[in-house]
């Protein structure tokens, strides 16, 4: 299948995604460290919901396992279907714990389905990327997207903590209205934020191999506008720096100004 093509961002595509995960229910015999058996796992656990949105367009997409009944609430398979699609058309995803939680939970069902992969993605966890470059009070969405954001962490006050999830394993009308709410607030949040978040992101994919042409563009956004600012030294040469107009991020030639000369007497 071939990759989506999506406004100003079609090479790539970048999708922003969440999901929500119904818990695994067990026999315990206590509140407090607990050490569950596989033959005390009564239910396992299932994707309750996702939404995703493609960079660069306003179409929040989201999709859940309500209305059908609880007896099928932990039933997911068409709902992991359509999420297979998407993650086939995308070149970079990018999640909130996504590389440790949503890509691995969403690869666990897809292959317990009997999918086969999809196509190649590169991730971008902007948990991991505030952990990296950064020292924040928290890491977490709550924090990030109400501090660097202007869309905070949706709260869910009607059905608070836990309580949204067990009104949708039984399947009711109003808690999937609040967890579509909490679901699309977390993808918003976490699109804003990794906006703010990647001129600093330092392994952040080359944007500009994607795109066609041959002009000298910015590889965080693709920005053309770019300010020659000084130069980076390193080991073994001196690369003119630019500044990117758009988002600010920084970056260099990958060709030396040094002549052969004299980058033949440097010495090591």
């Amino acid at each position: 299948m071939s990759k989506k093509i999506v406004g100003e961002y079609a090479n790539p595509s970048i999708l922003t995604i969440d999901i929500e995960t119904a818990p695994i229910e067990a026999y315990v015999w206590g509140l407090w460290d607990q050490n569950v058996g596989l033959e005390q796992i009564k239910c396992e656990w299932s994707i309750l919901a996702y939404c995703a949105r493609w960079y660069g367009t306003k179409e929040l997409i989201y999709q859940d396992t309500g209305g059908r009944g609880s007896n099928k609430v932990r039933d997911d398979k068409k709902l992991m279907r359509d999420l297979w699609d998407l993650l086939d058309k995308a070149d970079i995803v990018v999640a909130q714990n996504g590389a440790k939680f949503d890509v691995k939970k969403i690869n666990s069902r897809l292959v317990e389905h009997g999918f086969e992969p999809y196509s190649p993605i590169r991730v971008i966890d902007t948990l991991l990327a505030a952990k990296r470059y950064f020292g924040f009070t928290s890491n977490k969405l709550a924090w990030t997207s109400r501090h660097l954001t202007d869309v905070p962490k949706h709260d869910h006050r009607k059905f608070p903590g836990f309580e949204l999830w067990i009104e949708c394993l039984k399947d009711n009308p109003a808690g999937w209205a609040e967890m579509k709410k909490y679901n699309q607030r977390d993808v918003v949040a976490c699109e804003k934020l990794y906006t703010k978040l990647r001129p600093w992101i330092g392994n952040h994919p080359n944007i500009a191999t994607y795109a066609e042409g041959h002009d000298s563009a910015c590889p965080k956004c693709n920005e053309k506008k770019l300010q020659a600012r000084g130069y980076s030294v390193t080991q073994a040469g001196k690369y003119p720096r630019f500044q990117c107009m758009g988002c600010g991020a920084w970056s260099r030639s990958r060709y030396s100004v040094l002549t052969k000369e004299v980058r033949k007497d440097l010495l090591a």
